[in-house]
């Protein structure tokens, strides 16, 4: 039987004592001589240990030459790896990172499996390809937790020892060698070595080997761990630097704010891609968005929510594109089909506020992130970190998510760090702009303030002719008229409810005067019996009422004729239309005083035109511009201990009846009434239903939301009811109404430079019956129509708005093709006459809006 020289080689390393003795035995000053090229005298045996010396020390210059000109860690420790295998004799040896993500510690794969063999790019491990351990997995994981060496001679003696990279690589672990590498108390690495090749286990000789020249690795590595962390934190300092320069700079605008910053420190962000989802910070609902719901014609919101109650909703999302061509794409009201929002991850941490590290999306089962490519360039997402920007008050304002660190791996915890700082600085900078915005707001009060002050304090030309021709001695400062006027209206008997028949719905002021006015609105409280219920005393009543009468601008048809039509319409509605049984007193109270108030400080111009002339009302009131302020000067005149006639309500009846008026004045928006048609007329359609009418009366006063949705509408009606008066009563108010619109219509010519729309240019004033037969059948007709369905008590206002209508199609028939000179002649004419009837004193010009607007 033949041997060869594997045979050969096999017998040795089994037999290492056997070797050792036939070497001894083998090496003679001849065998040296012959090796080193030297005569056998000259053969010194000590000289064989200086040569392994001079090798080793040789070796570890190499290395240190190494880390000196070359910056790649990783090339240096794969050589200090590769010489440790050699010199114990070992299978393979690896090298492990440790690192945070999320705030756990862990240990990544970064040199693998090097042996005597190995080439360093088959070594390297791509992000992509990582085994990571947990602390609490592994003897790796141990290693890291204890801090200290283990030399581990069968793993099946340990508890330790998971065999998941064994399974994963189809190898068999026996013996392990393994330590970590330390930067004062932080583990930096662990570096392991497997199978000892030439013996059953690795020895303490190996065990010295390997921690001598791990002492060169370990050098090697905290300069590397350094480097790294000064590279991080000059990152950081000009993250926050960059960031500060530029919050600082813009102050009036938050999306703005964040964009500046964003878009500066895009260099030292370290990745391919970021996005920024801004979320809605709308705590509470509009009363008109709930009623839905609270309907049952909408579901409740059952979606995610922010720590402090919000429904996630992101309004703008911003997406920097780092990677190829630089781009910035800005995408307002996002779906959640885009692709930054459809992973749900933002969702997910803008609801727990928590800080997401992915490293694999793609095989994430809690979030959907695809793996194809998202674009033409061919990017896919390889590795995500998001994180919560929060605010002083810690609400969360946004999420940041970063995509693609650019060196390929994984964000670690220095990224969350720089991060997480950033966000952090951009959330607190949110407090500029509140500030900004709430200097503004007060600025803005401050000015309609003095606006108002000035309106109703400043002498008009009109009053110094009526001082002029008054002797002096009944020349009074504003306080003592206002005085002495009020003091007449409490010597007077109030005019009772038949004089003027206020119980009616074809109720005209025509014939009364402005003073006559206040005592029938004062009338209305007294007939309803809340002035002896609620213990208002007539002093407040009445000072209240006159000051309503003063609150209101000397505008064409926004005036205090207007505002008390409207109130006694309400009135009419609750008492003649039998809608008070469904109401408290306490309700209608607040009910009445609503529509008195509910136009109060008009300016003769609309919500539309406060926007376009950047009015201070538009930038203080962000919807229903004229209505909100409406309701912030009613607030503000019932402040006043002297006209609040609320004063001697209780807390809750208080708190009641201003929610009340919040709803019926914001309801008096147009653009909100066809979102309340429908559940209007639903209610409508129930009240069918029931037979028995005392039921539906018990079943309808406990029904909050109806009750709320009912009085909107009935404040929709008596906004409008000059359409359902008496014709001669209508063709005049339209009229007025008409001159109103004309002088804005001039305003947006001379101050806007724009051209108005046909309602608004005097020049179209033969299209006003074409308009008011359009306006009638669009919003008027469903408006009677239903509440006449609801109580045919109300059925006189149906008819008289079919009545108008029918005039005014009459009109519209007599101009159908054109309005010749003469009939142009005969509308100037009739508009001059009838508008010269009701303004006898009085010719509104758009000189005189412009100074009443200023």
């Amino acid at each position: 039987m033949g041997l060869d020289s594997e045979d050969v080689e096999k017998f040795l390393d089994g037999n290492p004592a056997f070797a050792q003795g036939y070497f001894n035995k083998k090496l003679t000053p001849g065998a040296l001589s012959v090796m080193a090229g030297i005569s056998e005298s000259k053969v010194d045996f000590g000289m064989l240990q200086e040569l392994g010396q001079i090798e080793e020390g040789q070796i570890l210059f190499d290395l240190i030459k190494e880390m000196q000109e070359n910056v790649n860690m990783e090339k240096v420790v794969f050589k200090i790896l590769k010489r440790i295998v050699a010199l114990i004799q070992a299978d393979r040896c690896s090298l492990f990172m440790y690192r945070e993500r999320n705030g756990i510690a862990e240990l990544a794969t970064r040199l693998f499996n090097i042996t005597t063999e190995s080439e360093l790019d088959d070594c390297v491990v791509h992000p992509d390809h990582e085994i990571v351990f947990p602390l609490d997995l592994g003897v790796v994981g141990h290693v890291a937790q204890t801090k200290k060496h283990i030399n581990l001679k069968d793993v099946n003696e340990s508890s330790h020892f998971s065999s998941f990279v064994d399974d994963l690589t189809e190898y068999k672990t026996r013996n392990i060698l393994a330590s970590p590498i330390m930067n004062g108390e932080d583990v930096v690495a662990v570096i392991m070595a497997l199978n000892k090749t030439t013996g059953p286990h690795f020895t303490t000789e190996d065990e010295d080997l390997f921690l001598k020249y791990l002492r060169i690795a370990t050098l090697n590595l905290k300069i590397y761990q350094l480097n790294y962390l000064y590279n991080c934190e000059t990152r950081k300092g000009q993250v926050l630097l960059w960031s500060a320069n530029k919050v600082f700079e813009e102050l009036t605008d938050i999306e703005r704010q964040f964009h500046k910053a964003l878009y500066t420190v895009r260099a030292y962000l370290n990745c391919d891609r970021y996005s920024v989802g801004l979320l809605d910070m709308t705590k509470e609902k509009e009363f008109f968005d709930i009623w839905p719901v609270l309907m049952g014609d909408q579901p409740p919101y059952s979606g995610p929510l922010t720590p402090d109650g919000r429904e996630v909703i992101f309004y703008k999302v911003i997406d920097y594109i780092l990677h190829g061509k630089e781009d910035i794409k800005v995408i307002a009201t996002p779906t959640l089909e885009h692709w930054v929002l459809c992973t749900g991850l933002p969702t997910y941490v803008a609801e727990t506020g928590l800080i997401c590290n992915i490293i694999n999306p793609a095989t994430e089962e809690m979030f959907k992130f695809q793996s194809e490519p998202l674009d033409d360039s061919g990017w896919t997402i390889k590795n995500v970190l998001s994180m919560p920007i929060v605010n002083m008050t810690e609400d969360i304002v946004g999420v940041a998510t970063f995509y693609n660190r650019k060196d390929g791996k994984p964000f670690d915890q220095q990224d969350e760090e720089l991060m997480e700082a950033m966000t952090n600085f951009l959330g607190w900078s949110h407090l500029n702009t509140d500030t900004y915005d709430r200097m503004k707001m007060i600025e803005n009060r401050k000015d309609i303030a003095q606006d108002m002050v000035l309106y109703h304090v400043k002498c008009r030309d009109d009053e110094i002719q009526n001082i002029l021709v008054k002797p002096c001695s009944q020349i009074y400062t504003d306080l003592t008229s206002f005085t002495r006027e009020f003091l007449q209206i409490l010597k007077k008997e109030l005019p009772g409810p038949k004089k003027f028949e206020i119980y009616e719905f074809g109720f005209s002021d025509f014939d009364c005067t402005d003073l006559e006015l206040v005592m029938c609105g004062i009338q209305m409280f007294y007939e309803v019996g809340v002035v002896k219920k609620f213990q208002v005393p007539q002093e407040v009543l009445v000072r209240f009422m006159y000051s309503i009468s003063k609150g209101y601008r000397k505008m064409p048809y926004h005036n205090w004729r207007h505002g008390f039509n409207v109130g006694q319409t309400m009135f009419t509605l609750l008492t003649t239309g039998n809608m008070k049984r469904y109401y408290t007193d306490l309700e209608v109270m607040a009910m009445i005083t609503s529509a008195f108030l509910h136009d109060i400080d008009h300016r003769g111009t609309n919500n539309l035109y406060q926007v376009k002339s950047s009015n201070p009302l538009a930038k203080l009131h962000g919807s229903s511009v004229l209505e909100r302020h409406h309701l912030e000067f009613s607030k503000f005149l019932l402040a006043d201990e002297s006209l609040n006639i609320y004063q001697n309500l209780n807390r809750r009846q208080n708190e009641h009846a201003i929610h009340l008026m919040d709803i019926a004045i914001i309801a008096t928006d147009l653009q909100l009434y066809f979102k309340k048609r429908t559940m209007f007329q639903k209610i409508v359609d129930l009240s069918k239903t029931y037979e028995d009418e005392k039921k539906w009366v018990d079943w309808m006063s406990l029904e909050t939301t109806r009750k709320e949705i009912v009085l909107a509408m009935m404040m929709t009606a008596c906004d409008l009811s000059a359409l359902t008066k008496p014709w001669e009563v209508q063709s005049k108010v339209a009229l007025s109404e008409a001159a109103e619109f004309w002088v804005q219509g001039d305003l947006e010519r001379e101050v806007l430079e724009k051209q108005p729309i046909t309602m608004m240019d005097r020049n179209c004033a033969g299209e006003l019956p074409k308009l008011q037969c359009g306006f009638i059948d669009f919003v008027c007709t469903f408006v009677y129509k239903e509440l006449s369905r609801f109580h045919p008590a109300i059925q006189p206002m149906y008819d008289g708005m079919l009545n108008n209508r029918k005039e005014w199609k009459a009109k519209q028939e007599d101009q159908r093709d054109s309005l010749s000179v003469t009939q142009q002649g005969r509308w100037t004419f009739w508009f001059q006459t009838h508008v010269g009837t009701l303004w006898p004193q009085q010719s509104i010009s758009c000189l005189q809006l412009k100074s009443s607007y200023h």
